[in-house]
C-alpha cells in the first residue's frame, strides 16, 4: 500500500510548495541549459530540515535533464528516461548514495573510480549523495578531487540537514540551494487538495492542527494526515486529531486561559487536576496555552485595547514563556505548570519594582508610614553648637622680599619646620571638631 507521502511526492518543480526561491533558481537553470545544449553547473547542494523536499527535488532534476526533450523545467513523462527516474533503484545512470551507510574513505574513492564510466542511455549520470555531512574526513577529500574536475557527463547533488557540517571546501565547488520550513497555511492548503483527492471529508480547524503538527516537514505532515484517516474511517475529525497527536481540548485551554486572565487561582488548580486525570502531554498543553495566549493579546490590540491593559498581558505572556525552560528540565511538570499559572495569574496585584525601591506613591487609604531608620521629620531639631574658644591666630611674620635658595633641600627644610610650629594648633583645633560631633550626636539620640 502506498502512503500518502510517496503518493503525493512532486514530480515537478511548479509541485514543490514553499520552496519558491530555490525553484526559480533551478527553473531559470534549467532554461539556460536548454538554449546552450549543456548545463552549466554539475554540482548542487540541497540544505535544509526534514521534509522540506530535497531528495524529491534531486529527482526531479535528474529528470529535467535526462529527458529527451531537456534539459527541461517541464519533461515529457513519457520517454523512457522519465519512467526510469521514478525507480531510481532500477535505473543506472541514477545512483542514490546514503552518505549515512557509506560513509568510509574506501566508498568514496570507489565512487571516484566509477565517475569515469559515460551513462547507459541517459544524457547524464546523475549521483544523489544523502546526508552528505555523515561523510568521513578522509571521504571528504576523495569527493573534492571528483567535484575540481569532474567529467562532462556527471552531475552531482548532495543533500544535507546539517550544512554546518559540511566542510568549506565543498561549499566553495557546489551550488548551495537552502530548503526552508515550510509555512504552515501552505502546508494546510496541500493537506485540503489530497484531502479532496481522496475523497476524505474535513472539520473545520483539522488540517490546522495536523499542519502545524508537521513543524515546517510536509512529509511529516502527510504521515499524520494518514495515521488521522486511518484512524478516523475516511473522516478527519478535530476531537480525532487532539486524541491522536495528544493535543489538549480547545475548550479546556480556553478555560485555562480565562481562568488566568481573571486571576481565579482555585480554577486554575481545579484545570490543572483535570488535565492529570485525562493523561495530558504537558508539553503539548503549554505550547497551546501560548499560542491561545498569544491570539488573545493579538485580538485585544488590534480592537483598541488600553495601553496599561497591553502591557499587563504582555507581562503576563512573557514571564510564562519564560518558565518554558524550567518544564523541559523538570521531572515535576505539573508542578511546574502550576506553579507557573498561579504566580502569573497574581502579576497584576504586584508592585512594580523601581516603586519598592523608591518607596512608593502614598495611598489614598493607607498613607505610608516613615522610613524606620529615620526619625519622624517634626522631630528633626537640631540645637546650636555651643560656642567654643579657639585658640588665637598665629602671628604672622611681614613677608620678606623672595630670595632664591640656594637650592631645593634648604626649601623643604623650611617647609617642614612650617608645619612643626603650627602642630599644637591643628591639633587642638581638631579635639575641639571631634567634640563638638560628639555632643551633637548624643542630643539627637
Amino acid at each position: 500500500m502506498t502512503t500518502l507521502a510517496l503518493k503525493y511526492r512532486p514530480r515537478i518543480l511548479s509541485d514543490l510548495v514553499g520552496q519558491t526561491a530555490s525553484v526559480k533558481a533551478l527553473t531559470n537553470a534549467l532554461t539556460r541549459a536548454k538554449t546552450s545544449g549543456a548545463i552549466h553547473h554539475q554540482a548542487f547542494l540541497f540544505a535544509g530540515v526534514r521534509g522540506t523536499g530535497k531528495t524529491s527535488t534531486a529527482r526531479i532534476l535528474a529528470r529535467a535533464l535526462n529527458c529527451t526533450e531537456g534539459p527541461t523545467h517541464m519533461p515529457c513523462d513519457n520517454c523512457d528516461p522519465c519512467h526510469a527516474s521514478e525507480q531510481p533503484d532500477r535505473n543506472m545512470d541514477i545512483v542514490e548514495i546514503d552518505a549515512a551507510s557509506r560513509a568510509s574513505v574506501e566508498d568514496a574513492r570507489a565512487l571516484r573510480e566509477q565517475v569515469q564510466t559515460r551513462p547507459a542511455f541517459c544524457r547524464y549520470r546523475v549521483y544523489i549523495i544523502d546526508e552528505v555531512h555523515m561523510l568521513s574526513r578522509q571521504a571528504f577529500d576523495a569527493l573534492l578531487k571528483i567535484l575540481e574536475e569532474p567529467p562532462p557527463h556527471a552531475i552531482f547533488i548532495l543533500a544535507t540537514t546539517e550544512l554546518q557540517d559540511v566542510p568549506d571546501t565543498i561549499k566553495s565547488r557546489v551550488q548551495i540551494f537552502p530548503f526552508r520550513l515550510i509555512p504552515v497555511g501552505l502546508i494546510e492548503a496541500r493537506l485540503q487538495y489530497v484531502c479532496d483527492s481522496e475523497g476524505v471529508t474535513t472539520e473545520a480547524g483539522s488540517l490546522r492542527l495536523v499542519a502545524e503538527a508537521g513543524q515546517g516537514s510536509m512529509r511529516d505532515a502527510l504521515t499524520t494526515l494518514d495515521r488521522v484517516i486511518s484512524a478516523g474511517d475516511g473522516k478527519v475529525l478535530e476531537s480525532l486529531v487532539r486524541e491522536q497527536l495528544g493535543i489538549v481540548p480547545a475548550m479546556r485551554v480556553k478555560g485555562v486561559l480565562e481562568s488566568l486572565l481573571s486571576g481565579d487561582t482555585t480554577s486554575i488548580l481545579d484545570h490543572c487536576e483535570a488535565l492529570a486525570s485525562l493523561g495530558a502531554d504537558w508539553a503539548n498543553f503549554w505550547k497551546e496555552l501560548m499560542l491561545a495566549f498569544r491570539d488573545h493579546l493579538e485580538s485585544g490590540t488590534r480592537s483598541g485595547l488600553q495601553t496599561h491593559e497591553i502591557l499587563r498581558l504582555s507581562r503576563m505572556m512573557s514571564f510564562l514563556i519564560q518558565r518554558e525552560r524550567d518544564l523541559r528540565d523538570s521531572s515535576l511538570p505539573q508542578v511546574v505548570i502550576e506553579l507557573a499559572l498561579l504566580t502569573a495569574a497574581q502579576l497584576p496585584n504586584l508592585a512594580p519594582l523601581d516603586a519598592l525601591v523608591r518607596g512608593g506613591a502614598p495611598s489614598a487609604t493607607q498613607p505610608v508610614p516613615p522610613p524606620r531608620h529615620q526619625p519622624p521629620q517634626q522631630n528633626l531639631r537640631y540645637p546650636s553648637p555651643p560656642p567654643q574658644h579657639l585658640p588665637p591666630p598665629p602671628v604672622v611674620q611681614p613677608s620678606l622680599p623672595p630670595q632664591t635658595p640656594a637650592n631645593h633641600k634648604d626649601k623643604h627644610i623650611k617647609s617642614e619646620e612650617e608645619l612643626i610650629a603650627q602642630e599644637p594648633n591643628l591639633q587642638r583645633l581638631l579635639k575641639d571638631t571631634e567634640a563638638e560631633i560628639t555632643g551633637i550626636h548624643n542630643e539627637t539620640k
